[in-house]
């Protein structure tokens, strides 16, 4: 057999459709028993079910050109092989003593291995990559859509310049530079002698950095340090399409985004008809259909944090108005602005795996916890972007509930990566809490 041998786990399939076609000019086997496992996947609801029927149509339509054992062409001059193992090929003990699909799987990356081939054992499952590793087999994550996640771009830099090139800044609101950034990447202009500072954006056009207005803002919500006064710019620019906002917890993500959502459907200049909130359903514990009540009921619980920003942005507690004349708390006024904007459907909250298949145009959309979708999945949202569309995706990549995804693999990291510098993008990766003290010392420390 030319080449190498790569032997697919389930969860690779499950994580990417198109996993199949990632290995050029070589052999891709796929164990029996994952067929076994994609087949009792293929009737869920969910992501796993999609990809799951997606790989299925695929194999059969691949294998109409080939044969099962002898393996079928692949559209990459690979080689596709369905192999059922060999019950002779007994693992090394313990694993042999039990019956496992895992063990069944790592049986037929054993008994390719007994042959002499040079095979590698691609799982998202570090369990199963370990129990490979102890066998002598060479194990790898998926890696085709890994990014470094130490390494991220961050969307904005420091850049030292002088006091003379600061004043021109404030005085003329752009001076040209021979740096040669990214498109829509901002910079920290500070004066190596005096200390002097600005903001500002590269101008990849003009060659040049353009000053930030001072004061951005949304729905009375001001930046209350230099990232997310990057990502107000961002969020309230409609020339760009998409943006990223990473950060751990407390850095103002979500908050920033729905202000500038609100300030562009419902502010004094309407840019877009409706704001659209769609988060994943990945649970900690028991999934939504533990959870008693209709579909909007059960979402009630999911869409909770969204709930808290919503209100804090429609009115910021002022202790002076507390209450009105006739009793009605500030937290209850807030509750019904809320309750009117989702009347007139003017704010749209909904779990994502409900907009699938829709066509969405004219919206400013936000997908709230995107670090816990694979890229995949981040693909075929955006795709369903219609004219007009904004989309914002925002997330924490050290907080991943997702069992196969990590901060390198995940859809928020990778979009971040891999769309940096396009005009129609733009990222910022929010590193301060800002949520609270005792918040911040928890990010930073536990």
């Amino acid at each position: 057999m030319s080449g190498k041998v790569f032997v697919l786990d389930t969860n690779v399939l499950l994580h990417n459709p198109s996993a199949l076609y990632s290995f050029t000019n070589n052999t891709v086997v796929i164990p029996i028993t994952v067929i076994e496992e994609l087949d009792n996947f293929k009737g869920f609801t969910d992501k796993k079910g999609i990809h799951a029927r997606q790989v299925l149509r695929d194999m059969d339509r691949i294998f109409r050109k080939g044969a099962l054992k002898s393996g079928a062409k692949l559209k990459n001059n690979g080689n596709l092989i369905i192999a059922l193992g060999n019950q002779n090929s007994k693992l090394p003990y313990p694993l042999s003593a039990t019956d496992t699909p895992d063990h069944r799987i790592l049986a037929v990356a054993w008994e390719y291995q007994e042959r002499g081939e040079q095979v590698f054992f691609i799982s998202k499952d570090f369990n199963a990559r370990i129990k490979a590793e102890s066998m002598g087999i060479r194990s790898q994550d998926y890696e085709k859509q890994l990014v470094d996640y130490a390494e991220l771009y961050r969307g904005w830099r420091e850049v030292l310049g002088s006091s003379e090139e600061v004043a021109q800044l404030y005085q003329d609101g752009k001076i040209p530079t021979k740096l040669n950034l990214f498109e829509n990447e901002y910079v920290f202009l500070k004066a190596k002698d005096t200390g002097q500072s600005a903001l500002c954006k590269f101008d990849k056009t003009s060659s040049s950095f353009v000053r930030l207005a001072s004061e951005l803002e949304a729905m009375g919500i001001r930046g209350l340090n230099m990232e997310q006064q990057f990502a107000f710019d961002l969020l309230l620019n409609d020339d760009i399409k998409l943006v990223t906002l990473v950060g751990q917890a407390g850095t103002g993500k979500t908050l920033v985004a729905l202000a500038c959502g609100l300030q562009r459907v419902i502010g004094r200049y309407p840019r877009y008809e409706k704001l659209l909130v769609a988060r994943p359903i990945v649970p900690m514990g028991k999934d939504i259909g533990y959870l008693p009540g209709t579909k909007d009921q059960k979402l009630n619980f999911w869409m909770q944090p969204i709930f808290d920003n919503l209100r804090f942005i429609l009115h910021k507690d002022d202790p002076k108005e507390r209450e009105d004349k006739n009793g009605m708390s500030s937290h209850a006024k807030s509750r019904d602005k809320i309750d009117y904007l989702l009347d007139a459907e003017l704010i749209e909250i909904e779990a994502l795996t409900y907009i699938r298949g829709r066509s969405i145009p004219n919206q400013f959309i936000i997908i709230d916890e995107a670090q816990n979708l694979t890229p995949h999945e981040i693909k075929t949202i955006v795709s369903r972007v219609g004219k007009g569309t904004k989309i914002v995706l925002t997330g924490d990549p050290d907080q991943i509930d997702n069992p196969y995804l990590d901060a390198n693999s995940n859809g928020l990291s990778y979009t971040a990566e891999r769309l940096k510098g396009h005009r129609l993008t733009g990222h910022i990766l929010l590193s301060k809490s800002e949520r609270s003290e005792i918040a911040s010392l928890a990010a930073d420390m536990l």
